[in-house]
């Protein structure tokens, strides 16, 4: 005999259960900077990061210490020329960067990876192309930030060697002459090695490997160069000394400020190009600026994906 079951009468509840939580969230009616001041943040970022500036201790030092060493040299010399009354000073503001490219090369071998490595290493260059800067905007920023930096590092000494010429009294048009020179010389160097280190720095995203690979091509490109102009002259084919020199940045440099800023060259037997291979030697320098802001431009299309 089936037992009948009372009936359940569905319980409700009384009153509304919803509820709204006010988190603090608020909609932003502030000013839209836009691109613009994005790309200037980023640039100003860049900037001082590659002297270490908004980071830590240890990010300072090397950087630093390099842009003393940079300038030492010249405080001597200026010393030298005040102490001597000299009528002259001990080097030419055009060779000051071609003597001291050893320590150009080592800053842009640490800086430039430092600019670029750990963006793709830590995957956040898709990030800034979430915001409203575009690729172009990325590569531009970067570019001139490190080039801005090396232009720091190159003309501050020209700067302490003029300010002690004209201490030292020598002849005003010649130093303001010879420093214009030596300001357009590393404003060149400034821009064809931000580009070469930019562009070997951002294949990988290990630092370590960039510092290496940038130090190898500058390094070895210079020494085989000037190895392969040292035996040009020794087998007396000193018109094949101005066409070696096309294959290495710092003998680049060297060519085009010894043919029209009145440099004295360093190339075997003091020669330098002629006006016509000078003329060469620009067009491979401002060659090699553009193909580097191009291959940049390609590598971060690819990596903003």
């Amino acid at each position: 005999m089936a037992v009948e079951q009372p009936m359940r009468t569905p319980v409700t509840q009384s009153g509304d259960q919803t509820r709204i939580h006010n988190i603090g969230y608020r909609t932003y009616d502030g000013p839209r900077l836009g691109r613009s001041y994005a790309t200037r943040s980023l640039y100003s970022q860049s900037l001082r990061g590659a002297y270490g500036l908004g980071r830590s201790v240890k990010s300072k030092v090397l950087p630093m210490l390099l842009f003393v060493v940079m300038c030492v040299p010249a405080a001597i010399m200026v010393a030298v020329a005040v102490a001597t009354k000299a009528n002259d000073l001990p080097l030419d503001y055009t060779r000051y960067a071609i003597v001291m490219q050893a320590v150009i090369s080592l800053y842009i071998a640490s800086q430039a990876p430092q600019s670029v490595s750990r963006d793709l290493r830590f995957k956040t260059v898709p990030l800034y192309f979430s915001r409203p800067i575009e690729t172009a905007d990325y590569v531009r920023a970067k570019f001139a930030a490190l080039a801005s930096a090396l232009f720091i590092l190159t003309a501050a000494p020209l700067l302490v060697l003029y300010v002690g010429a004209l201490l030292a009294k020598l002849d005003f048009a010649d130093q303001t002459k010879g420093f214009a020179q030596g300001l357009v010389s590393v404003a060149l160097l400034s821009l064809l090695f931000a580009g070469i280190g930019l562009v070997i720095a951002s294949v990988t995203p290990r630092r370590g490997f960039g510092i290496a690979a940038v130090i190898a091509v500058l390094t070895i490109s210079y020494g085989a160069v000037s190895t392969l102009q040292a035996i040009a002259e020794v087998q007396n084919s000193s018109g094949a000394i101005a066409w070696i020199g096309l294959f290495s940045p710092v003998t680049l440099i060297d060519g085009v400020q010894s043919a029209f800023l009145g440099a004295t060259s360093a190339f075997p037997g003091g020669v330098g190009p002629t006006n016509g291979e000078g003329a060469v030697y620009v067009l491979v320098t401002l060659g090699l600026i553009a193909a580097g802001y191009g291959l940049l431009m390609r590598r971060y299309k690819k990596v903003g994906l």
